[in-house]
This record gives structure tokens, C-alpha cells and sequence, in this order.
């Protein structure tokens, strides 16, 4: 019921459940220590659980600092989008770096990571392309990148190109410029196929590991699509071979 208030803009009573909600957990809490007072096996077994039902009550909306968003997962991080549609995402940063000309098989991924800590895209930039020239073993020439890379520091500038730019964008610069978008729909399928919408594997090791599998799961989807393909043009030249053959054969 808060989430159907607070989504109808009926903030009173959206508060007035979040009071409740409190409340009840409050009673919980209290009632939990109450029960294993004196008893320090189940004191240490509880702390955990208990301080992080503490840390949800008492964290509020606006507030400074850490929060806990998932009692679960509490690595889970609250993105921020700046979209309409979806003002704010629940998980963890992860970083995709892909080809920027048309490949016949469609993009490979060429370096995957996460990013916890949910840092600003722009101070991620650096790192993200020399590990990806470390993994290639090819130097890039020009990285096309989405608004939220302003203000990176990378150490050649004028050879990252953020979406919208003007200055300086003419040529191949402005056809590859408008390629930059061809990575959405790879995260797409990533999320979608590549199981990297959810991570079901636990704590920062398993969302670095859920990133890296997503995008070697993804390569291999491509690699699989292009041998299908091979293989029925083969298949198809070779009944066609075999035809003229025997059309040979019986005209003979």
C-alpha cells in the first residue's frame, strides 16, 4: 500500500504505512532481543539480522551516507538515472565496451566489469580503456560515449566523443558518433538473454563474475550464429553440387 500511495502522489498516507511499517518492525526487534537475552549463542546468531533490520528502520529517505536497500543483498546500490521513465535503478554499475563499426555477425563485447561503490561514469573512463587496449592489444583511436562520461579524465581528451557533442565532431567522426546508440540494444540482450538484468550468484565477487559471464555468453551467442550460418551455406552449396551432378550423371 505505500508503494500504490506514494505512486498516486498520496504522500500523507504513503507516510502514515511507512509509520506502520516501522512500528511493526520496531515490535519485532525488540520482542527478537527480549527472547535471546542472556544467551550468547543466539545473540551472536542475531546480530547480524537484527542490525540490519535496525539500519532499515531507522535510515530515512533523504539522508546522507550509506543505505541499506536490500536486507539480502546489501551491496545493491540506488543508481540514479535522471530519467523520467525511471528516475532510479537497483543494483550495481557495470561497465560495457563494445566495436563501433558493423560487424556481419553483430558486436562482440570486448570488456565487461562492475562497478561497485557507484562511482561517477566520467572517473571510470580511464581505467575502462586501458584495460580494454591491455585485453585487445590494440590502442583505441576514438571512444563514443553517452552523456554521463562529462568531466572524464582520460589522458587524450580529444579522442573521447560524448553524445550531442558539436565541437570537433565532422566526417567519420559524426557517422561513428551516431553508431554510439548500436550499444543499447547489446545491453539488452545481455540483460535479457545474458541473465545481467538479475545476478543470482552473492556479495561484490558474484556481481563481478555475473558481469564477466554475461559477456562471454554473449560473444558465444555470436560466434554460434555465425557458424549456423556457415554451416547452412554449406550445406547449401554442397545439395546444390550434388544436384548439377546428378542432373549430369542422367543427361549422360
Amino acid at each position: 500500500m505505500a508503494g500504490r500511495y506514494a505512486h498516486a502522489k498520496q504522500f500523507k498516507r504513503h507516510q502514515r504505512q511507512l509509520r506502520i511499517l516501522r512500528s511493526r518492525l520496531g515490535r519485532i526487534i525488540r520482542d527478537i532481543r527480549r527472547r535471546i537475552e542472556g544467551q550468547a549463542a543466539l545473540e551472536e546468531t542475531f546480530a547480524l539480522p537484527l542490525g540490519r533490520a535496525a539500519q532499515i528502520r531507522s535510515q530515512q529517505q533523504r539522508q546522507r551516507g550509506w543505505k541499506l536497500y536490500s536486507f539480502h543483498a546489501p551491496e545493491v546500490e540506488c543508481i540514479g538515472k535522471g530519467k523520467a521513465s525511471a528516475p532510479y535503478e537497483f543494483g550495481v554499475k557495470a561497465s560495457i565496451v563494445t566495436t563501433n563499426r558493423r560487424a556481419p555477425g553483430g558486436l562482440f563485447v570486448l570488456h565487461a566489469t562492475a562497478l561497485p561503490d557507484n562511482p561517477y561514469d566520467g572517473h571510470t573512463l580511464r581505467g575502462v580503456i586501458e584495460d580494454t587496449e591491455r585485453l585487445t592489444g590494440c590502442a583505441i583511436e576514438r571512444a563514443y560515449v553517452d552523456k554521463g562520461y562529462r568531466g572524464h579524465g582520460t589522458e587524450n581528451p580529444r579522442r573521447v566523443f560524448i553524445s550531442g557533442q558539436k565541437r570537433g565532431v565532422f566526417g567519420i567522426i559524426k557517422r561513428e558518433l551516431r553508431r554510439r546508440s548500436a550499444i543499447e540494444p547489446i545491453i539488452g540482450h545481455l540483460k535479457a538473454e545474458g541473465h545481467l538484468g538479475r545476478c543470482y550468484l552473492k556479495g561484490r565477487a558474484g556481481d563481478a563474475a555475473n558481469v564477466i559471464l554475461s559477456a562471454v555468453g554473449h560473444n558465444f551467442r555470436r560466434i554460434l550464429a555465425w557458424l549456423r550460418d556457415f554451416w547452412r551455406l554449406f550445406l547449401t552449396a554442397l545439395i546444390a553440387a550434388i544436384a548439377v551432378q546428378s542432373t549430369l550423371r542422367s543427361a549422360s
